[in-house]
C-alpha cells in the first residue's frame, strides 16, 4: 500500500454521533464532519469517503477508531464489512484507547475535543502507528470474537463469584479447606460434595454433633462413591469443624443464605458457560482455514481457546514478527532501571489486547497440563524466583507458547511432537 495514494480517516466514536477527520499524507485536511451514530449515519460517512476517495484518485483508505466498548462495533462492522469500499482495499482498527491518549501527549498544544480527537486518531492512521495492530474483519469473525469475548465475561463472573463466595465460606467455616495430618476433606472447595456439605449442614457444630457412620454414609451418597476412604474424609471434616471459629447462632442464617445464592449463581453461569463453549464449537466447525488447524493442533489447545485467539489475531499475515504478536497481545515486560540499580520485578505492559492475552494465558496453562516440554519449562520459570511463582511461570510460559502460535500459523505448519 502507498501511503501517497492513501487517505487516512480518524472516527472519534460517542454514542451518538461519529466525528470524522480525514487527511492525506501531507496532513492536508480532506473531510471533518459529524454523523449519527446509526445506519443512516454510517451511510453518510461511507459516502463521504468513497466521494473524496474518488475525487481525489486515492486508492486506499485506513480508518482508525478507538475500541470504545459497543459503540464503536456497529461502525467499525458497517465500514469493514462495506462492499463500496472494498475498492479502495479499506482498512479499519480499532485502537485502545490508551494508545490514542499516549499519542495525543506529542499534541500538547492541541485543545480536548472531539473534532481534534478524530483528528489524531487519522495522524497516528497516517505515521503507521497502526501497522502491527490487525484490521477488523467480516460479520462472521466478529460473530465469533463477540462470541468469545462474551464467554471470558462469564469467566470473570465465575472467578468474582467465588471469590465472594469464599468471604462467607470462611466465616461460616473458616477451616473447611484446611488440611490436617496432610489431609484435606476436599480437593476442590466448589466440588459437588463440597456445595452438598455447605448447603447441608448450617454450622460447624451440626457436623461435630454427627456420628461418623452418619456422615460417611451423607460422604459416599453425593460423592457417589468416590472417596476411596469415605470414613477417613468424614474424620478429617469433623476435625475441620472441630478448628473452626465460632459465630453466635443468630449470624448463620443469612450468612447460610448468601452461601447458598452464591452457590445457585455459580451453577448457572457454569452451567451457561458450557452452552457457550459448545455455540463456540459448532460456529468453529464452518472454519476450515488452515491457521484455525494450526492452533488446534497444539497439545492443550482446543476448539474453544483456538476460536479465542483466533477471533482476535485475524489473520498472522498481520505480524511481521513473534515479538509484534507478542507485543498486541501486550506479553511484554519494561524494564524498570535507574542508575546501576534494575528492579527484579518487571511488570506486564498489558497495552495489548487484554482479550487475546487471556486466552493465550488460558492456553498456556493447558499446555503445561499436556506438553511436557511446556511442562518443564513453566517449573523451570518457577522455581527460579521466591515471590510471584505461578504468575511469573505461567506469563513466561504463554511468551514462549507465542513463539510457537507464530511459528506454525506464519509457516502453515501443524504440531509435532
Amino acid at each position: 500500500m502507498s501511503v501517497l495514494n492513501s487517505l487516512f480517516v480518524g472516527i472519534d466514536v460517542s454514542k451518538n454521533s461519529n466525528q470524522v477527520y480525514a487527511m492525506n499524507f501531507d496532513q492536508k485536511k480532506l473531510l471533518s464532519f459529524s454523523a449519527s451514530n446509526d445506519n443512516e449515519g454510517a451511510s453518510k460517512i461511507e459516502a463521504k469517503l468513497i466521494e473524496c476517495l474518488n475525487k481525489n484518485n486515492y486508492e486506499h483508505v485506513v480508518i482508525v477508531l478507538e475500541s470504545t466498548g459497543m459503540y464503536s462495533f456497529h461502525i467499525a462492522t458497517y465500514l469493514s464489512s462495506s462492499e463500496s469500499l472494498a475498492n479502495y482495499h479499506q482498512l479499519v482498527y480499532c485502537i485502545n484507547p490508551k494508545t490514542s491518549q499516549n499519542y495525543r501527549k506529542s499534541f500538547s498544544e492541541m485543545d480536548k475535543n472531539d473534532p481534534n480527537d478524530s483528528y489524531i486518531l487519522a495522524d497516528m492512521a497516517r505515521v503507521g502507528k497502526v501497522k502491527d495492530l490487525t484490521p477488523v474483519k467480516g460479520p462472521q469473525k466478529l460473530a465469533l470474537q463477540r462470541l468469545t469475548r462474551h464467554r471470558k465475561h462469564i469467566s470473570d463472573q465465575i472467578v468474582r463469584e467465588k471469590l465472594y463466595v469464599l468471604n462467607n465460606i470462611f466465616l461460616k467455616f473458616s477451616a473447611f479447606d484446611r488440611k490436617y495430618d496432610g489431609l484435606s476433606p476436599f480437593s476442590d472447595v466448589f466440588s459437588a460434595t463440597g456445595q452438598a456439605v455447605l448447603l447441608e449442614y448450617k454450622s460447624p457444630e451440626e457436623i461435630i454433633n454427627t456420628s461418623i457412620e452418619d456422615l460417611t454414609s451423607f460422604l459416599q451418597t453425593v460423592s457417589k462413591n468416590r472417596f476411596e476412604d469415605p470414613k477417613k474424609v468424614a474424620e478429617v471434616l469433623t476435625k475441620c469443624a472441630r478448628m473452626s471459629y465460632r459465630l453466635d447462632k443468630a449470624a448463620y442464617d443469612p450468612i447460610n443464605t448468601a452461601i447458598a445464592s452464591s452457590l445457585c449463581i455459580l451453577r448457572c453461569l457454569e452451567s451457561e458457560l458450557k452452552s457457550i463453549n459448545r455455540e463456540i464449537e459448532n460456529l468453529t466447525k464452518g472454519f476450515n482455514s488452515d491457521e484455525y488447524k494450526c492452533l488446534i493442533s497444539i497439545p492443550g489447545i482446543g476448539p474453544t481457546f483456538a476460536a479465542g485467539i483466533l477471533s482476535e489475531i485475524g489473520s498472522i499475515t498481520q505480524f511481521d514478527s513473534e515479538e509484534s504478536l507478542a507485543k498486541y497481545a501486550g506479553i511484554t515486560w519494561r524494564v524498570k532501571q535507574s542508575g546501576p540499580v534494575q528492579s527484579e520485578d518487571t511488570p506486564l505492559t498489558k497495552t495489548g489486547n487484554s482479550f487475546l492475552r487471556y486466552y493465550i494465558i488460558e492456553a498456556a496453562q493447558m499446555a503445561v497440563v499436556y506438553n511436557p516440554v511446556y511442562a518443564e519449562y513453566y517449573h523451570k520459570k518457577y522455581n527460579e524466583v521466591k515471590t510471584h511463582q505461578h504468575t511469573r511461570a505461567i506469563v513466561l510460559t504463554a511468551r514462549k507458547l507465542i513463539r510457537l502460535i507464530y511459528g506454525l500459523m506464519s509457516k502453515n505448519q501443524l504440531y509435532k511432537k
